[in-house]
């Protein structure tokens, strides 16, 4: 700690002070660039240098098994739309919300941590950012209800407001609290949003990737854009048109060229692997086929996900298969693999269920002439699960 940061903090004794190392500036910056605009890479520049500071804090002191949600990966794509960093811990939700200001009159948390279910967070924390002193502050924080109780919500910057009069000045309350009173009601139910279908998406996705529009969150009404980038995979799209780039989930074009550097991010691999393809009259064969595989883990058990063409590809059949990491160890009773269209609806044969432990689940889908888009996702939910898009 430097010695401006202890003369701070004898201050301000009961707000939490952290050092950002003057060595890891460059890094966290030259890892902020991926933006469309200038205001979005500063932005994510604060976000960043208060995860990378704060999280390994909290990981040393309270939780050991504190991470990021919905996961790192998926960063960049809030970041580009919204501010603030969520982090889980104990069950439990809390988000970052960085600014520079000086004025620290009031805590602002875009309404997207509020009333986007999956987002939605029991903890909102107040972060003062110095980039030229080098330090983070954490100057107070509030539970969810009391945000929604007793702040107010400012409609032209779709934000929830509360002074700092409410605020909890002492963040280490928020440790004691969770322990001494588990039953408190902290946070408020969220509504559901209304379901867009995929023309709908695509619609709005054509429209607010154009990078030209500076605030695309304030472009459209709240209950449409809350529901298009709770979807992991469209805020993704979002993201990637607002860089001008190609779709990065495309199985195709991953079959063609390799998985994308975009995508390996998320654990996405291509394997080339032997298989065993029937013959027109029953036998076998063996073949080279690449394979494309994410690595997961359910309820603390290590898993592969693996997607092949069964066949050719142009015959557009496809075989998406769950197995155990580890050669030998059995997927235990109970556990789903299931299928969404783009739009998270169910279709004929659409699951795989283990009724007893088995080696292995798979479901085979045949897709039509047009590009698809599938969802992916398991029963127990895989850990740090967001859904994403594949394009086929």
């Amino acid at each position: 700690m430097t010695i401006n940061l202890e003369i701070l903090s004898l201050n301000n004794p009961t707000n939490l002070w952290l050092e950002i190392p003057q060595s890891e500036q460059t890094r966290i910056w030259e890892k902020s660039q991926a933006f469309s605009r200038d205001n979005r890479r500063w932005m994510a520049y604060l976000n960043r240098l208060s995860l990378e500071v704060f999280l390994p804090w909290l990981q040393q002191e309270y939780h050991s098994d504190a991470r990021v949600f919905p996961n790192s990966a998926s960063l960049p794509s809030i970041w580009e739309i919204t501010n603030g960093t969520g982090i889980s811990f104990n069950d439990k939700r809390l988000v970052l919300i960085p600014s520079e200001a000086i004025d620290i009159s009031e805590l602002r948390v875009p309404q997207e941590w509020v009333d986007i279910p999956d987002w939605s967070a029991d903890y909102y924390a107040a972060v003062q950012v110095n980039v030229e002193e080098g330090y983070i502050r954490i100057w107070g924080y509030t539970t969810n209800a009391d945000l929604k109780n007793m702040g107010t919500y400012d409609a032209n910057e779709r934000a929830y407001c509360l002074d700092k009069e409410h605020l909890i000045s002492n963040f280490g309350i928020i440790w004691v609290s969770c322990q001494v009173c588990p039953e408190e009601v902290i946070k408020n139910e969220t509504a559901p949003l209304a379901e867009l279908s995929t023309t709908q998406a695509e619609n709005l996705l054509n429209r607010l990737g154009n990078s030209q529009i500076i605030n695309p969150r304030q472009a459209i009404l709240f209950t449409m854009w809350g529901a298009l980038i709770q979807h992991g995979g469209w805020r993704q799209r979002l993201y990637e048109q607002r860089q001008g780039m190609e779709k990065q989930f495309s199985i195709r074009q991953w079959m063609k060229t390799g998985v994308s550097r975009f995508a390996q991010q998320f654990g996405w691999a291509s394997v080339d692997l032997q298989t065993n393809l029937e013959g027109a009259r029953g036998t076998t064969a063996p073949s080279q086929s690449t394979t494309l595989i994410r690595k997961t883990n359910i309820s603390g058990l290590a898993y592969e996900l693996l997607v092949q063409p069964k066949g050719k590809i142009e015959n557009r059949i496809w075989r998406f298969e769950l197995r155990r990491a580890t050669v030998g160890e059995m997927i235990p009773a109970g556990v789903k693999l299931i299928l969404l269209t783009e739009d998270l609806q169910p279709f004929d044969g659409n699951q795989a269920q283990a009724k007893t432990p088995l080696n292995r689940l798979y479901i085979d889908v045949a897709l039509g002439e047009e590009e698809e888009g599938l969802v992916w996702k398991t029963e127990p939910t895989a850990d740090d699960y967001e859904s994403e898009t594949l394009y086929f």
